[in-house]
């Protein structure tokens, strides 16, 4: 019961606050470029929040996050969040690659994780990187029969 009231507590938190933060950030006459969706920026971290529902039912929550950590070095994950406890919740992250000028974002490196009869699953690594290009995490997120996916902008990480 204590975990339940817990959870839900946390829930109503998560959407109280993704109520205030703006999940498009409007740049009107904004010098970052755009590749697939992503600005390519410096700035020190960058979250995105799933964009797409099919159903809508078990999946409540989720996002993606990049952080720069210092010179080659990058944190990476995401969340998923489920408005129950489900027979499976899974998080599976993306890592992709471009150098500004680049027409697509490349490969780089993938995860996932499942949590079996749960509300919610996170997965983080912390990634040694080679510098010099801009990082993004894409992440696909389930609930159930629930799909939903989240991208970052691109964040530079230095030469180290």
């Amino acid at each position: 019961m204590k975990k339940r009231i817990m959870s839900v507590c946390c829930t109503f938190l998560l959407i109280i606050g993704m109520l205030f933060i703006s999940t498009n950030n409007a740049k009107a006459a904004s010098d970052d470029p755009i590749l697939d969706g992503s600005y390519l920026t410096h700035d020190e971290e960058s979250v995105g929040y799933v964009t797409s529902f099919t159903r809508g039912v078990d999946l409540l929550a989720s996002y993606s996050k990049c952080a720069r950590l210092g010179p080659g070095k990058l944190f990476a994950g995401g969340t998923t969040i489920a408005t129950r406890d489900v027979n499976s919740v899974r998080v599976t992250v993306l890592v992709e690659r471009a150098k500004e000028g680049d027409t697509s974002w490349t490969y780089y490196d993938h995860w996932s994780k499942e949590n079996v009869n749960a509300d919610r699953v996170s997965s983080s690594r912390t990634l040694l990187v080679e510098g010099g290009y801009y990082y993004r995490v894409r992440c696909t997120h389930s609930a159930h029969l629930d799909l939903g996916s989240s991208f970052t902008n691109g964040v530079f990480i230095e030469k180290p």
